[in-house]
């Protein structure tokens, strides 16, 4: 196993991509800390599922826009775990319309949660992960549209253009401390955010039409990734976004 004995928090994880990720590490030996901060029974769900593998997990409520709560979620799990190793920021949230018509209040709702979320993240991580002194890995779940734009979906792409960058600052700062800092940037997957588009066959088509592999992923296919920056075979890698698209950057926008 890849992760044995390493302790992992996995934030946004009772659905979708982060559920995904935080399984998948329990499969791989981690214990992992779930989070979720409106369905408490989601997250049960998920820890469930891990234990059902043999895996150990909690379940800790956290909105990671919350200074507060996101250093609580961190104490909970190094007081049941002993000790923080991986660190992936995983929450986020969209609210798509044109930006003509975007209140100031969703631009700020979006950027909280996922850059200032993010900041927040990697920051109490990196904290507890310098107070232990052997290292660490942070993941940061983003985006194809840290570099691709999205119109009607200006605060998402500008808060994960903005993950890129913070990204890269302080995967300089951290490697001093044998912190590694990456970003995983998925296209188009199959997750809860994109139920809509089994309604609307032709948007589906339109997006397919922008993959070279002419599918959509899985979360399954991310968290595959997401073991690979968190284990020891990754240790030489920092300060990189790592795309998980189907080659949709490369053909997005050139038919």
């Amino acid at each position: 196993m890849q992760l044995e004995d390493k302790v992992a928090i996995v934030t946004g994880s009772s659905l979708g991509i982060g559920r995904a990720i935080a399984v998948t590490f329990g499969e791989e030996g981690a214990s992992v800390a779930i989070n979720y901060r409106s369905h408490p029974e989601e997250g049960e769900e998920a820890v469930q599922e891990i234990e059902k593998g043999g895996g150990k997990a909690i379940s800790v409520k956290a909105d990671v826009s919350e200074p507060e709560e996101v250093k609580d979620l961190i104490q909970k799990t190094v007081q049941e775990f002993g000790r923080l190793d991986i660190m992936v920021n995983n929450a986020g949230i969209e609210q798509k319309m044109p930006f003509l018509d975007t209140p100031l209040e969703v631009w700020e709702k979006v950027i909280s949660v996922n850059l200032t979320g993010v900041w927040i993240g990697c920051q109490e991580a990196a904290l507890q992960m310098v107070s232990q002194g052997d290292g660490g890995r942070i993941i940061n779940v983003s985006s194809v549209h840290e570099d691709l734009p999205m119109t009607t979906n200006a605060p998402y792409c500008a808060a994960k253009g903005g993950l890129r960058m913070l990204m890269r600052t302080i995967a300089v700062e951290l490697a001093p401390h044998g912190i590694t800092v990456n970003n995983i940037a998925p296209g188009a997957v199959e997750t809860p955010i994109n139920r809509n588009l089994d309604e609307h066959p032709e948007q589906r088509q339109e997006l397919l039409s922008e993959i070279p592999l002419g599918r959509i992923g899985h979360p399954e296919e991310i968290a595959s990734l997401a073991v690979y920056l968190a284990s020891d075979a990754s240790s030489y890698s920092t300060g990189s976004t790592f795309f998980v698209d189907g080659g949709m950057m490369r053909q997005a926008g050139s038919l």
